[in-house]
């Protein structure tokens, strides 16, 4: 980015291409894959070589839980690690991607079915940008972030994302970023490079199930899958993302899912495309 003059025609408002954007649900898993070159950044990779070039990326990260909803909204978001006890190299990363503020206040005034504010504070956490620097390595395109209201279901998100379908048609690529499967008290050091418990693979396999059949009342209803369900997702955070990339997606559309391994026992990585 080299000037004022650059970013403001970068930041102009973006206009409906002859396509409509596909979306991503990815498990994005331990920070380490933002640095590790692996089977699941690899194919972060692949997919971003396979879709459209985005205008920009809006990304519901699991790491972003507010009260309301809001969407980052600065020129330059800074990128926040927000972790420990990890290496100095992952820390030692930055992503420099641009923001849109424009895009952000008609991203705002496009939901109707609750207030969604500007936010100049946040900026890209762990659950966007160890995912987007394998997807697009360059940090040419503009980054956003949305947050996951804490104080609402699943199908209060759902229903969200489906306001935001007007997104996909001026080429902005939709990501949440989670984990369907998700519970890090209940982790085997053993199964770390790849395993699952038996509850974890079978509630893996009815989402799987859920997802590909287009069946999605049962998935913003997950408490009433039963007791996997629950040891699945303790703590909503990481399993919510799935209900944006759902919630934007289309009767017709084909739905494909790829890296779909369970690691550390109680956490898949099975991840989602749309379109």
């Amino acid at each position: 980015m080299s000037n004022l003059s650059d970013l403001k025609t970068l930041t102009a408002s973006l206009p409906e291409q002859g396509y409509t954007m596909p979306v991503l649900f990815i498990g994005h898993g331990s920070p380490m894959n933002g640095i590790e070159d692996n089977e699941f950044s690899r194919k972060w990779a692949d997919i971003a070589k396979d879709i459209p070039q985005p205008s920009a990326v809006l990304v519901v990260s699991a790491h972003w839980f507010t009260r309301g909803t809001f969407v980052t909204a600065m020129d330059f978001p800074p990128t926040i690690h927000d972790f420990g006890g990890f290496p100095q190299a992952l820390f030692d990363v930055e992503y420099p991607a641009p923001g849109n503020p424009d895009l952000a206040a008609e991203t705002a005034a496009m939901v109707k079915g609750t207030a969604v504010h500007l936010d100049h504070e946040w900026g890209l956490d762990h659950g966007a940008w160890t995912v987007v620097k394998h997807m697009y390595p360059q940090a040419q395109i503009p980054v956003l972030q949305l947050s996951i209201d804490y104080t609402r279901d699943a199908r209060f998100h759902y229903e969200l994302a489906a306001e935001l379908f007007k997104l996909r048609k001026k080429g902005v690529l939709i990501l949440g970023s989670g984990n369907m499967v998700h519970n890090l008290r209940m982790m085997s050091w053993e199964m770390i490079h790849g395993g699952g418990y038996d509850w974890a693979l079978e509630i893996n396999e009815k989402f799987k199930e859920l997802i590909l059949t287009n069946e999605h009342r049962p998935l913003m209803n997950y408490q009433s899958l039963g007791k996997e369900a629950m040891l699945a997702i303790p703590t909503p955070e990481h399993y919510l993302p799935l209900m944006y990339t759902l919630g934007l997606k289309q009767d017709d559309e084909p739905v494909f899912l790829f890296n779909d391994k369970a690691v550390g026992g109680s956490l898949t990585m099975t991840s989602v495309r749309v379109g």
